[in-house]
């Protein structure tokens, strides 16, 4: 099973990408009737470059199923916090936890990556 389809419960959509450009948001101005455009905050931004308010860990988790070195850990959730993934239950080993906070590092938006409720075993 995918990182995606167990974490949200969804296939890749087409034309997903790890760090799509971000669409423009059209944002209504009050005083009168143009509207102008707001841009997504990068730990915002979904698989499809729109707003997503999980787009990063969404964003991660497609990371993670792109990475030949990395396989599905049914035992561990990616999470976000604002800008920070997090990292959370058990994987096998040191070296797959560090590449996996690697990984996440390399995706647009993320500013850290928690692994303080990560463990090995």
């Amino acid at each position: 099973m995918s990182w995606l389809k167990r974490l949200f419960g969804m296939e890749k959509p087409q034309n997903a990408e790890v760090n799509p450009t971000p669409q423009d948001v059209p944002q209504a101005v009050s005083t009168s009737a143009a509207t102008t455009t707001q841009s997504i905050p990068p730990e915002r931004v979904g698989l499809n470059g729109e707003y997503d308010q999980s787009g990063l860990a969404k964003r991660v988790a497609l990371a993670f199923d792109q990475d030949s070195q990395l396989t599905d850990v049914e035992t561990l959730w990616v999470a976000q916090t604002s800008s920070t993934v997090v990292l959370k239950g058990k994987v096998p080993s040191q070296e797959i936890l560090d590449r996996m906070v690697s990984v996440a590092r390399s995706v647009n938006g993320t500013t850290d990556v928690d692994t303080s409720q990560a463990s090995i075993g």
